[in-house]
Formats: structure tokens, sequence, C-alpha cells
């Protein structure tokens, strides 16, 4: 049964104003363009284009190496200047395809031709997202065509469109749906021709009155189709929170959506299926917010993945006139990631560069004091987990209580808990190290064991 909204969440200030009645600008790259191997989850893809190649706009350049892998596609017409590590948003070195932009932006045959979605198979809808590299471009990262083939596709119930954008400062996915409401429907339909027993639901929160008129509007169209608005509320665009809300399901870390009759996918995936299987485009561009007090223009810019950070901040003006932004995130201060090179490139699920003045982090580590058993993060964690204790845990290492007797990974890293903390506790870090040394100790034990083989 469908709930109003999800158990616990924070109400962070959302700082929408700077850009969310700002129109999407196209934006394209003038520098050199960077295609990390590994913007997704599962195995990086691998080249099947070599130093000196010439390249289209649309072009495969790297192939999915395995069943968890997504295609990589040239956004730029060019000749390919290395195969080489380069910096990532994530701060490591991967392995990257970099291409010398020529400005032209010349198609690969075929890319923008229209089709009809109807006459192709189910399994020709998934070759075709597949090709075009389409991955969760809320964030996640899993590749769309492994999402949308389940075991038991007949048991799917609901294909939920996640338009929450609960992150504060972000506006892309708003403006998208007020732009592209009846394009982005149309990729709902692809997705439920896969799902026979299954209703398309589009999860919004109240706070974008502008999209849901949109997309109530587009869906009149669509008898499969509703429109649900929902509080505003931090996480309501976690995959759970919208899974919780639309079918009232809560699940266990071990179970996928599908376990539990649910595929939720981000409306910018969504319309990057449409382009795919309706225009024959495969994924090349994005909405990308930039914002922040210490950008001079925040815009929503249109653009094609591979562009380097700075060219895009360059564009909005740079930083204001005696500022420098203290805080840099690829996303928004709740989930983002900081970054402290401008020369990385945007990636497929990066949706906004955000700038601050003020590094919160950093004034709060000032403040910190010893947790005050209040019990603030036990009531707003959307999992239902304690992370009071979890952080006890994790401070003696007793891993096994924090996994077994806490239930610690089911932590979805939202920063709830850290945000509402009078104490000024570093949760969510502190889970994010204990997950990490919770899989490297698995590994560990796995690779002894099949050594003993």
């Amino acid at each position: 049964m469908a709930r109003r909204t999800f158990r616990g969440g924070v109400h962070p200030i959302g700082h929408k104003e700077l850009t969310k009645d700002a129109d999407f600008e196209l934006y394209l790259p003038k520098e050199e363009m960077v295609y990390p191997l590994n913007q997704h989850i599962g195995r990086p893809a691998s080249p099947v284009v070599k130093k000196g190649d010439a390249v289209l706009a649309g072009q495969i350049i790297a192939e999915a190496s395995a069943f968890v892998s997504a295609n990589v596609v040239s956004s730029c017409s060019g000749k390919v200047k290395a195969v080489e590590k380069r910096r990532s948003i994530g701060g490591s070195m991967v392995d990257c395809i970099v291409i010398e932009n020529d400005g032209l932006f010349e198609n690969a045959p075929g890319v923008g031709e229209k089709r009809d979605p109807s006459a192709l198979t189910n399994e020709e809808i998934l070759g075709k997202i597949k090709d075009a590299g389409i991955i969760g471009m809320g964030g996640a990262g899993f590749p769309t065509h492994v999402k949308l083939a389940p075991k038991n596709a007949d048991a799917i119930r609901w294909v939920i469109a996640n338009g929450a954008e609960c992150e504060p400062y972000i506006t892309c996915d708003d403006r998208l749906m007020r732009a592209k409401a009846e394009q982005i429907l149309q990729g709902m339909d692809v997705m439920l021709r896969l799902f026979p027993n299954a209703e398309g639901v589009v999860v919004i929160e109240d706070n974008k009155p502008e999209a849901i008129a949109e997309m109530q509007k587009a869906a009149q169209k669509h008898d499969r189709i509703r429109i649900q608005p929902c509080p505003v509320k931090y996480p309501q665009g976690g995959e759970r929170s919208c899974i919780s809300v639309v079918a009232g399901i809560e699940y266990k870390i071990t179970q996928l959506p599908a376990d539990v009759g649910c595929v939720v996918e981000n409306v910018g995936t969504i319309y990057a299926i449409y382009q795919a299987v309706c225009e024959s485009t495969p994924l090349m561009e994005r909405g990308v917010t930039i914002t922040g007090d210490a950008v001079t223009r925040p815009c929503n810019l249109m653009t094609r993945i591979g562009v380097s950070c700075n060219e895009l901040l360059t564009y909005a003006g740079g930083f204001k006139d005696g500022v420098q932004a203290a805080k840099m995130m690829a996303g928004g201060p709740m989930m983002g990631i900081a970054f402290d090179n401008l020369t990385v490139p945007v990636q497929k699920n990066n949706n906004a560069l955000t700038f601050l003045r003020t590094d919160e982090v950093v004034e709060a580590e000032k403040l910190q004091t010893n947790c005050i058993r209040c019990g603030r993060c036990n009531r707003v964690c959307p999992m239902g987990l304690t992370p009071q204790m979890m952080s006890a845990a994790f401070a003696k290492r007793d891993y096994d209580r924090y996994e077994n007797k806490l239930h610690g990974l089911e932590c979805i890293s939202c920063g709830s808990c850290a945000f509402i903390c009078p104490a000024k506790r570093p949760l969510t870090q502190e889970f994010k190290v204990a997950k990490a040394e919770i899989m490297a100790i698995k590994r560990e034990q796995q690779a002894k064991e099949g050594a003993k083989k």
C-alpha cells in the first residue's frame, strides 16, 4: 500500500532559488574531451579505438566488458589524442580515452534518425539501450540495460520515474521535466513495454509545481502512467524512499528493487532511453546544474559528457570577484563528492557542480563534541538504523556487531544523521569507512578461500 511519505528524513535548506527559474542553455565544449572507462557500476569498458583514430559523435569508443558494464560513446567528433590514465572526479587516476575535439560535432551515420519503438521487440529495445551506453543518471550509475532485464519481467508491478530531486541546490531534473515532459513519458512507455503488468508512476516533490503541471498534462495521453506529488523531505530521491512512497514496501539490502516488484529510474535516464530508442541518439549529453554562492552566474546547462568542469565553470562566469570556493562538489552538499581539481571531466552520472564559499564540514569539525545520546540520528534515519550505536561499534572496529547486529551495511550514506547531529559527529564519513573496510575484509577472506581450493 502506498504511503504519503517515508520513514525518517530531514529538511535541509533547498537553495533551489539560485537556478530553478534558469532554462537550459545549450553549451558545446571547445576543449579536449575526456571519457573515463569506469563511469558506471561494474567492470570498466574496453577501448575499441586507439591513438590517432578519427571518431564521430555518437560512435562507440569503448565496449561493455562484462554483464554489468556499459558502453562509452564519444560526444564529439575529432581525433583520439590518447588512451591513458587521467584524474577522475572521484579523485583517483583511471583509464580514459582523450579526444581532440574538432568543434564540429559531426554525428556518426544514423544518429538522430526517428524510429518507431512499436516496431521493435523487447530484446531489440534492450539492445538499443545497451548500445547507447545508458546508466543511472541520478548518481548510482548502474547499467540501465541490466536493470531493465530482471529474471521475471511479469512480476514487476511498478515502474517508477524518480523526479524527486531532493538534493539541495540541484534543479536540472526539474528543468528537464518542464522542458521534456512528453519525451520522458514516451521513454516510460518504452520501459512499460518490457513490463506488461506494471504501472508507471512519476514521483515529484511538491516544491516543483511547474514540473508537476507539465508532467500531469503530458500524462493525460498515457493510460498506464500517473504523476505522484509528494511532500518535500530528504532523501525522497533515494531509490528505497521512492519505493516506500509508491508501493509501501521496505526491503533488505540483500534484495534488489526487482525482488519486490519495482524498477526505479531517474527522469534523466528515462529521457536518455527515449532518445536512444525513439531518436537513435546514444548517451552523449546531460543536464548539469552549475550552482552555489561562489558562482558568478548559477545556471542549468545541457552539455556534452566528457567536458571539463573548468570549462563549465568558466562559461558560468567563474567565481565571484574576490571569492574563492572553499568547497567544490560534484552533486549537492548531502551526497555529493568533494573534489579539488577542475580539469576533471563531467561523467554520465554527474548532475551538478556546486561551489560554496564555506566548507560546512570544516566548520562542523570546529564544533564537534562527544555524542550527547540525544537519539536524533536514530529518528531521522530512513533505513530505521541506529547511527549512534553504529558509530560506537565503528570506533571499536567491532565489525561483527556493526554488520550483523546493527545492520550497518544497509546505510545508504544519505547524510541525514550527520546533518541532524547537534554534536557535529562525522557519522556519514565513519559509515563510509566502515563499509569500505568490511568489504575489504570480505575480499581478503574470499581470496584466501580461493587460494585453498
